[in-house]
């Protein structure tokens, strides 16, 4: 894969909006600087699914450089169908839903894949990282398991490994800890992998730092100012575009404030600053567990036209 770096001069956040009708599915937002948000579409679903669930959330988006793709995947769940939380933790859908493009504006029609193992309640927020060690992809979830020692459900981190989003390796189990963890993102930068994570016990973020994306790579790191903020979860960290300097937002979920923005010079350091009210706009819609893609100029305006 090519090591350059592109251009990039704007941002693609895309989420979804919560449990209201066609709220779980796939929206679009766009940001010049990453902080100001524009709801593109007019506020509306620029991807419906109609597979499984007919609903997703958690949608995550990721740039595929070595065949100039974009994917798209996404938890398999529509709370609005009124199955309920207890359903999905303990028998929701084992399914990823997938979409991919050439161009942000032209998709595919979605396929399914199972990645959950079996018993598995649903598959939450899958994301996906590219491993440069291996050239191909590592795609991670969390799922509510009980095995055999167990005496009840426990949330843990699975993952599976791609090349095309249709074909996987095995599942197979990736981050267990003693408390309970979904919702895991990883940022590669330089030569260390950092992770952040929901602890889903104590509704925190924790941090880890890894030299490589084996399971065992990983350290934890102290973020004294994530850990304090209770009442979180969906992290999603990018770089800014213009600058040495990175954006962790978090979803205030206990609140219903939607997401919060905090910044680090040093991801090392797990010193971060929370951006106060008035210096960020998330815009109209209230963004619900998505993700954000650093692109470039000619993809901004490609976006914009389309969308705008």
């Amino acid at each position: 894969m090519s090591k350059t770096t592109p251009n990039y001069d704007g941002y693609l956040f895309v989420h979804f909006i919560g449990e209201q009708p066609d709220g779980e599915q796939v929206y679009f937002s766009y940001s010049k600087d990453g902080l100001h948000w524009k709801d593109l579409h007019g506020g509306l679903p620029v991807l419906f699914s109609d597979l499984g669930e007919k609903g997703v959330r958690d949608p995550f988006l990721v740039r595929s450089v070595k065949d100039n793709k974009f994917y798209l995947i996404a938890t398999d769940l529509r709370i609005a169908s009124g199955k309920g939380w207890t359903h999905a933790v303990h028998a929701g859908s084992r399914d990823v839903i997938v979409w991919e493009s050439s161009n942000l504006v032209n998709w595919s029609s979605p396929w399914n894949v199972t990645l959950g193992i079996e018993d598995a309640g649903c598959v939450w927020a899958p994301e996906a990282v590219y491993d440069e060690a291996t050239d191909e992809f590592l795609v991670f979830w969390a799922s509510a398991t009980q095995e055999p020692h167990e005496h009840e459900r426990k949330q843990k981190i699975y993952s599976a490994r791609t090349k095309d989003f249709r074909t996987f390796s095995a599942s197979e189990k990736y981050i267990e800890r003693d408390n309970h963890i979904i919702d895991t993102t990883i940022l590669p930068s330089a030569s260390a992998y950092y992770r952040y994570s929901k602890d889903e016990t104590t509704k925190n973020i924790r941090v880890e730092k890894g030299d490589s994306l084996d399971k065992e790579a990983f350290d934890t790191l102290q973020a004294p100012v994530l850990e304090a903020l209770a009442g979180v979860e969906g992290p999603q960290i990018f770089k800014f575009n213009d600058r040495e300097e990175w954006c962790l937002i978090v979803d205030r979920f206990a609140e219903g404030k939607g997401y919060l923005p905090l910044l680090t010079r040093d991801l090392g350091s797990g010193e971060f600053r929370i951006v106060p009210e008035g210096d960020f706009d998330m815009g109209m819609t209230q963004k619900r567990h998505g993700s954000v893609l650093p692109i470039t100029a000619e993809e901004c305006s490609r976006l914009l036209a389309a969308f705008g």
